[in-house]
Parts: structure tokens; C-alpha cells; sequence
């Protein structure tokens, strides 16, 4: 039995549902993990992750599909990252088949939170892990907590598709040889005032520049860049410290072998940026989000899709791996785990 909430109106936020996963790390080993119907976590006000933010997390989204299936996508390459994120972190790695057996376990308990095929709307899945015993010094913790929920999530285009307007951060997200490339905490809590103060200005997003040179475009806060050339190329910028996001990975896929694009995977220096037709932004939250204007301290970038919708491009891709998700198109091998 579906639950009695208003699908079509809900917003990106949390809601507490019935049941989520907690495993816990203790004595070097991993305990069986179990369900539990208790949101509250305990914690010494010494633990690792309140002290130096030792804290990594995922996010994904399960799907009602077309034909009543209930499905997630990709979560494999979830599992991956969250182990590179442990590694990097000196967390101890929550094995992928467990991960895996999570996410089925999580999404099974919650079925009836599942939104409709049609609503827009989703499931999103919250993994993360962090320190949990005392620590003072400076190092590690010995003791580590993993968990997983799973809240209704509305459509992330609420009224329809609105390019943004983004603006050139002086801030930087990361740091050279830094943590760039895992999904840590500390990342997110450093991109916050940097957001805040873009949207006090009137911005949607900001764009960071590398740290090294700051001339090379990196990604947002949240999201990977993909740009689309005149001549009707994919090209996604490469960096050592850019998540690697697992909705631009699938997007570049579906350029290549569904529309037959060619798609190049490379450092993109700023100064190309006006020359490309059109620009979105790659995350789980909205897949690919349009970007019609970019504002350089006062010099704007328009992009030739404008600031009424999708490029034809972007929006080609978007239509091509929704379908994939939601089941109206054949989607490649291994990339849809159909939850029972």
C-alpha cells in the first residue's frame, strides 16, 4: 500500500520513513548490520566525525518504472565510490555486496515511499559512514558507523525546466592533490558559503575554476559541467580533484552509444567556455540541469540555447537516460537492479 502523501507536491527535502540500515565497525570488523525503525543516532562528544569530520557519504534514487518495477541505477558504481571515499579518509571499506544488499534492504522496507511512474518524483537513498569513538589527537577513529535511509524526494524542476545563471566562484571547492574527487563531508561544508553568497547575489550555482592555475574549469558544488560544442561534441572537463560523478559517466555513455555523439573527456580552460553552444550541470538530484548564462565579475557568457529551455542536445540526453531509468527505454547491461 502506496503511502498517503501528495506525490506531485513534494519538495527536495526529508522525510522520515518507517525503516534504515545501521552496520557498525568495532574490534577491525564490520558487525552483521541490521534494519531498525530508530532515526536517532548516539554519539560521545568526542567522535571522530564532530571532531575532524570524519564523514563520507553517497546518494541515489530508486524509481517506480514504467512497468510497475521498482529499480535503482547504477548503485555498483555508488558502492565504488564510497569505497575510494573510505580509503582516502582512513575509514575502513564497507564491502560492495553489502552495500549492494543495503540499498536492495532499504529500498524493500520502504516500498510503499516509492512515488508513482509518472509523479516525477523519487526515492532517494542517503549511504554515509563516519567516526563514532572518541578521538582527541589528531588521527583517526577506531570505531565507525555505516547507515542508510531513504526519504520521497519531489522533481527537481518544479514548474518545468529553467536554465540557471551561474556565476565564476572566487572561492575554491578544493584543493590541489586535495579530497576533490571523493564524496567527503568536509567538501560540501566548505561550498557553503561560498552557495550562500552566490544565491544572496542573485546566482543559481557557482562555477570553480582548478585551484592551481584558476584556469580550467572544474565543477560546481554539487555537480559535474558538460558542454555541448557547436559542431554538436560532449565535452566534460578532467581534473584530479572533480568528483567523479556517476550521472555524467552515464550520460557520456548514452551520447556515444545511443545518439552516436562523440564525446571527449579532457581539461576545458575557461577562456573556451564562450565558444560552446550549450552547457548543463550532471548530479543525481535533476540528471542534467541547463545552464543559459554565466557571469565572469561583471562579463556575461550566454550560451546560444538561451534562457528559455533545454539545448536540443542537453535535452536529447536527458530524455534518452530518464528513459533508461524509468524503464521506457532498453537500458545497458547491469546498470538497473530491479528491487524484489
Amino acid at each position: 500500500m502506496s503511502a498517503n502523501l501528495d506525490w506531485g507536491n513534494l519538495g527536495f527535502g526529508y522525510i522520515k520513513t518507517p525503516l534504515r540500515y545501521v552496520s557498525n565497525f568495532k574490534d577491525g570488523k564490520w558487525d552483521d548490520g541490521a534494519m531498525t525503525d530508530n532515526d536517532q543516532i548516539t554519539l560521545t562528544e568526542c567522535a571522530g566525525v564532530l571532531q575532524y569530520a570524519q564523514t563520507a557519504f553517497e546518494g541515489l534514487k530508486a524509481y517506480t518504472t514504467e512497468h510497475g518495477k521498482i529499480v535503482t541505477f547504477r548503485p555498483d558504481l555508488n558502492a565504488e565510490r564510497m569505497t575510494e571515499s573510505a580509503k582516502r579518509l582512513e575509514m575502513p571499506v564497507f564491502p560492495k555486496e553489502r552495500f549492494l544488499e543495503a540499498v536492495d534492504k532499504v529500498v524493500a522496507a520502504n516500498r510503499d515511499y516509492v512515488p508513482p511512474y509518472g509523479s516525477g518524483a523519487t526515492l532517494y537513498i542517503r549511504p554515509y559512514m563516519f567516526g563514532s569513538s572518541a578521538v582527541i589527537g589528531v588521527k583517526p577513529a577506531q570505531e565507525y558507523q555505516f547507515r542508510m535511509f531513504a526519504t520521497p524526494v519531489g522533481p527537481y524542476f518544479k514548474g518545468g525546466v529553467k536554465p540557471l545563471t551561474i556565476r565564476v566562484s572566487d572561492f575554491d571547492r578544493a584543493a590541489p592533490h586535495g579530497t576533490g574527487h571523493i564524496k567527503a563531508g568536509l567538501n560540501y561544508a566548505m561550498s557553503l558559503h561560498a552557495i550562500v553568497d552566490a544565491h544572496e547575489k542573485g546566482f543559481d550555482e557557482n562555477m570553480y575554476l582548478d585551484p592551481g592555475t584558476r584556469t580550467y574549469v572544474e565543477e560546481t558544488g554539487g555537480a559535474n559541467f558538460l558542454f555541448v560544442t557547436k559542431d554538436g561534441k560532449i565535452v566534460t572537463p578532467k581534473s584530479d580533484s572533480i568528483l567523479p560523478s556517476i550521472t555524467r559517466r552515464s550520460l557520456c555513455y548514452v551520447a556515444e552509444k545511443y545518439l552516436g555523439l562523440t564525446v571527449e573527456h579532457r581539461p576545458v580552460k575557461f577562456s573556451e567556455v564562450k565558444d560552446f553552444a550549450e552547457c548543463g550541470l550532471c548530479g543525481t538530484a535533476a540528471v542534467i540541469s541547463p545552464v543559459g548564462k554565466i557571469n565572469d565579475h561583471g562579463k556575461e557568457i550566454c550560451f546560444p540555447s538561451g534562457m528559455n529551455e533545454m539545448g536540443k542536445i542537453t535535452k536529447k540526453l536527458y530524455d534518452t537516460l530518464t528513459g533508461i531509468q524509468m524503464g521506457r527505454i532498453e537500458a545497458p547491461e547491469g546498470w538497473i537492479r530491479e528491487i524484489k
